[in-house]
C-alpha cells in the first residue's frame, strides 16, 4: 500500500499557484468594517491540452497539480487507456494560462483523431463541447466490486476526517475535494479545484500515476459535491467501485452507477448516510 507523502498522514493538493489575494471591504451586521482587508481567493486558470501536438481541449482549473489533472483527464476521457499509454508531459506557463503537451501512444492518437471534440471547460461543467449525444456515454465494462466490503463505520471515519485535509477550501471557502480513503476509512490522497470534475480527474491522476499505481480495489473515493453522472463514470472508467458523496446523486448518476457496479453513496454527513446502488459493497 502506498505510503502517505505528508507527515500528516495524507498526501494533499500541492497549495502552489492556487490562491490569489483581493483588497475587500466587510460588512457586519450591515455595517462596514474600519478599513479594507485583503483575502485570499481561489485562482482559476484555462490549462490547455494538446495531444501529439494537437490541441484537443481547455479546461478551467486551479492551476496547481496539474500533472495529475492532464493524467486523469486523459484517462477519464478515454483518450488513453492505461498510464503506460502517456509518453511523455511537460506543463508549461503562458501569459493566458498553461499548456500540457503529451505524447500517447499512436493507438491512441489514432483513435483521439476519430472523435475530435473541442471542450471550452467552464468551471465545474463535465460535458461542454461534446459533440453528439453518442460522447455523452461510454461504453464501458462493469466494475469488480472492493477486495472485501466496506464498513459503514471506514464511510464514516473518512468523512469526518474530510473538511481537515482541504487546506484551499479552508483558505478560500471556494474549492472542491476529491479523496481517497482506503478500507479503514484512512484518507492516503487529497486534490482540489474549483471544479469538481477537476478535482476527481486529479485525484485520478494521483491514484494512477505511472510510478506509483493505487489499487483501486483497495479504497472509494469520497467527493465534497453532489454526485453527478460523469463523476461515477469517471470513476467507473479506472475501476473505482465506490463513490461517496456529500450531497445529492441525481438519477442518471444512480442508474449508470447501477449499470457499472458502484455503490454510490450520498448525504454522507456527521453519522449518516444513504446507500443508493450496490448494497452488497458494505459490510452488514
Amino acid at each position: 500500500m502506498q505510503v502517505p507523502d505528508s507527515a500528516s498522514g495524507h498526501d494533499a493538493a500541492t497549495p502552489d499557484g492556487g490562491t490569489g489575494t483581493s483588497m475587500v471591504r466587510r460588512y457586519r451586521n450591515g455595517q462596514a468594517d474600519a478599513a479594507p482587508e485583503r483575502d485570499v481567493l481561489a485562482r482559476e486558470a484555462p490549462l490547455a491540452l494538446e495531444y501529439n501536438g494537437i490541441s484537443h481541449a481547455t479546461v478551467l482549473a486551479t492551476p496547481c497539480d496539474l500533472e495529475d489533472l492532464a493524467l486523469g483527464f486523459s484517462l477519464t476521457e478515454g483518450i488513453i487507456r492505461s498510464p503506460a499509454d502517456l509518453h511523455d508531459m511537460e506543463i508549461s506557463e503562458t501569459a493566458r494560462g498553461h499548456i500540457a503537451q503529451l505524447t500517447i501512444a499512436s493507438a491512441c492518437f489514432s483513435q483521439l483523431k476519430q472523435r475530435r471534440r473541442t471542450l471550452a471547460g467552464r468551471t465545474g461543467c463535465g460535458l461542454c463541447g461534446l459533440e453528439s449525444l453518442d460522447d455523452v456515454v461510454r461504453p464501458l465494462p462493469p466494475v469488480p466490486g472492493p477486495r472485501q466490503p466496506i464498513q459503514p463505520s471506514a464511510i464514516l471515519r473518512a468523512m469526518r476526517a474530510l473538511r481537515d485535509v482541504q487546506p484551499l477550501h479552508q483558505r478560500t471557502g471556494a474549492t472542491h475535494a476529491a479523496a481517497w480513503a482506503d478500507l479503514t476509512g484512512d484518507i492516503l490522497y487529497v486534490r482540489e479545484d474549483v471544479g469538481r470534475h477537476n478535482a476527481l480527474d486529479k485525484l485520478i491522476g494521483q491514484l494512477l500515476h505511472r510510478r506509483r499505481q493505487q489499487d483501486t480495489a483497495a479504497g472509494f473515493v469520497l467527493i465534497s459535491s453532489r454526485a453527478s453522472f460523469e463523476m461515477v463514470q469517471k470513476a467507473a472508467s479506472v475501476g473505482i467501485s465506490a463513490v461517496v458523496a456529500v450531497s445529492a446523486p441525481t438519477h442518471y448518476a444512480v442508474q449508470t452507477a447501477e449499470g457499472l457496479g458502484v455503490m454510490l453513496i450520498g448525504f454522507a454527513r456527521q453519522q449518516d448516510f444513504t446507500v443508493y446502488s450496490h448494497p452488497q459493497h458494505m459490510a452488514c
